[in-house]
């Protein structure tokens, strides 16, 4: 259980040995030092450093447990009953702090498609929004929302297949609200 304490370990992975693993796969990336930003809000602060699609991250599960962590474009406008839709998932709720803990080893706020590497049951299924795929570059914070980490989209999905997970892909415009 989480407990109520501010000390506590913010990640199982620290950002350090998540990017020596993005090296060791030969996965070029730049990383950017900022502070603390917990929602997309607070993120728009700090965009102006760093160059690329700047991205949010979802992490969802339904009432017969299962779990989704879906990223996409911060600007992307997206209406959750499509997404429900799409995954054929039912009911979606956001992943309360212990859920998200022991599913994807990371803290609210510094929730990242990187923390995939976390879930080595493959419990989690990632969900990724195909037109941010097609931008020339991406940023996602490197288990801590201190830092950004950016790179190219193919360099995440080769991540992503190293920690033997196959992505959705679904389209910005399946889910955009009507």
């Amino acid at each position: 259980m989480i407990e109520n304490n501010l000390e506590i370990t913010p990640y199982k992975i620290p950002p350090d040995a998540f990017m020596a693993a993005l090296t060791e796969l030969s996965i070029p990336f730049e990383v950017f030092e900022h502070e603390a930003v917990f929602t997309v809000e607070e993120s728009h602060k700090v965009t102006g450093q760093v160059p690329g699609a700047h991205c949010r991250n979802l992490a969802l599960y339904n009432k017969k447990k299962q779990m989704w962590l879906v990223t996409l474009r911060d600007e992307t406008q997206m209406d959750l009953k499509k997404l429900e839709t799409i995954l054929n998932s039912g009911r979606l709720s956001f992943m309360r702090p212990e859920r998200l803990w022991n599913a994807l080893g990371v803290r609210a706020g510094s929730v990242t498609p990187f923390s995939i590497m976390n879930d080595t049951e493959q419990n989690v299924t990632l969900v990724l929004e195909e037109d941010m795929l097609a931008e020339p570059l991406v940023n996602f914070h490197p288990m801590i929302n201190t830092m950004s980490l950016a790179l190219a989209p193919q360099d995440l999905l080769r991540f992503v297949e190293a920690t033997d997970h196959t992505p959705v892909l679904f389209s910005a415009l399946d889910v955009a609200p009507d």
